[in-house]
């Protein structure tokens, strides 16, 4: 089939970053959809007669405090770690691009204020902001959304009015204003294609940020409360127990690596083929 080619090709022509990272997400991805076929035993059942039990053929990540599978809780954690990490990602870049794209197309007074608000948005360290947000709202899985929807936006604003400045004055902007488009129409057809690759490169690394964020608010108490499974709050969960069970906490802190070092290949692997695609067609 054509689309099979296409995709077949597509892929053969990404870079060796590009395709280790995107297979290892995919690996990941699908132990997160499989988990609860696939883990050995359920993530919240308590055995204390197997508490502490170091890597073994019956539990090959070792057992918490209260007797957990952690292997099984690091997989359903996939599934907990990449919802938040996609929706904190991807909901503010929504957003995010298209206020910036509006911002950089009309100029102005709607500019001005828009820029007002990144300035005074980005005065705070990122992290701090999100820390104090949460820890007014208290903590939560709801909470963390609205703090980080509040403030992360903001880079993906600033890019999007970097590049629609620079495309509005480009001729096919002009032709399209000429013939009379509207407005909507030169931003989200003709020009916010050619603005938001930067975006996508950037969102690859924001996922990950986002991830360790989550992992952060969770391991100082911040973030997913116990017994969810969530990599961060299981990190947390074993520092009392680091000298005498080091696979508590190390094993869930190595899923954040491992996901995050695939995030990192494939954000080095789009920013290279997204450049060689617009070098292409330019």
């Amino acid at each position: 089939m054509r689309w099979a080619a296409a995709l077949a090709a597509e892929i053969g022509s990404w870079s060796v970053s590009l395709k280790i990272g995107a297979g290892l997400m995919a690996l990941i991805a699908v132990a997160g959809l499989l988990a609860p076929w696939i883990a050995p035993y359920d993530p919240y059942y308590q055995d204390f007669a197997a508490a502490l039990l170091p890597p073994e053929l019956a539990h090959p990540f070792g057992t918490d405090s209260l007797g957990r599978d952690i292997f099984s809780r690091v997989l359903h954690g996939i599934r907990v770690d990449l919802t938040i990490g996609l929706i904190s990602t991807y909901v503010p870049m929504t957003y995010g691009v298209v206020l910036g794209a509006y911002a950089g197309y009309l100029g102005g007074g709607f500019d001005a204020v828009v820029m007002r608000v990144l300035d005074v948005a980005m005065a705070f360290p990122f992290l701090v902001l999100i820390i104090v947000i949460v820890a007014v709202l208290g903590p939560g899985v709801q909470n963390i959304y609205i703090a980080i929807f509040l403030v992360a936006w903001t880079m993906y604003a600033r890019l999007a009015r970097a590049e629609m400045m620079v495309e509005r004055s480009k001729d096919y902007v002009t032709a399209a204003r000429v013939l009379g488009f509207p407005m909507g129409r030169v931003i989200f057809r003709h020009g916010l294609p050619n603005v938001i690759n930067s975006s996508i490169v950037f969102s690859a690394s924001d996922f990950v940020l986002n991830i360790l964020l989550v992992s952060g608010l969770s391991f100082l108490g911040l973030g997913i409360q116990p017994p969810i499974p969530e990599w961060g709050a299981m990190v947390a969960e074993g520092r009392d127990f680091i000298m005498q069970a080091w696979w508590i906490s190390t094993l869930p802190g190595l899923a954040i690596v491992v996901t995050g070092t695939a995030l990192s290949l494939i954000g080095d692997g789009l920013a290279q083929r997204l450049g060689e695609r617009h070098h292409t067609f330019v």
